[in-house]
């Protein structure tokens, strides 16, 4: 007799026990938990864009106006400091249910970058997606709606071309983010 017919002998009951008690644990009464999935979101136009990235346009929706925070008229910058410090403050104020402000946790859910491309008058002309998250994916949504939820800018015609700045969104577990421009 080998081995094997010794142990299939000896564990006969054991094993059809552990078969059995994993059988059991797989068949359940009530449904099984799964996180809910990602609220639906307007659909964007994608682009290549020269650089071999990708391009979003903006939607031709936006939220309506009663469900969109009051913001205080932006003001005009000369400088892409100005406009990128102007830019990161109405982000949080068009989004305080979506913002952070404490310091970022020593682990980050997702770390997408965006280049926003601007309008003489501040408005979004062209978003650019310069940095995808490994994970969260859906983090990249997440800030381009904020992006659109806190346009305008302010008027920069008066600023040196280009108009876009970038900005780097710091998402938390909660998928809430802050801009790494205010940290």
């Amino acid at each position: 007799m080998s081995c094997i017919d010794c142990w299939r002998r000896r564990y006969k009951g054991v094993s059809l026990s552990l078969g059995l008690l994993a059988l059991l644990a797989g068949c359940s009464n009530g449904p099984a938990s799964r996180p809910a999935p990602p609220a639906p979101v307007e659909p964007t136009r994608v682009e290549s864009s020269p650089s071999g990235g990708e391009s979003r346009r903006a939607p031709q929706q936006t939220a309506p106006a009663s469900s969109r925070p009051q913001l205080a008229a932006p003001q005009p910058v000369r400088t892409h400091d100005e406009l990128r410090r102007q830019a990161a403050l109405r982000l949080v104020a068009a989004n305080p249910d979506g913002t952070y402000m404490s310091d970022p946790p020593p682990v980050l859910l997702a770390i997408p970058v965006l280049e926003i491309e601007l309008r003489s008058d501040g408005s979004v002309r062209d978003i650019h997606v310069l940095r995808k998250p490994g994970q969260a994916q859906d983090t990249v949504q997440l800030a381009i709606d904020a992006v659109h939820r806190a346009a305008p800018f302010g008027d920069i015609s008066r600023m040196p071309k280009p108009w876009k700045f970038s900005e780097v969104f710091l998402f938390d577990d909660e998928r809430r983010f802050k801009p790494r421009t205010l940290d």
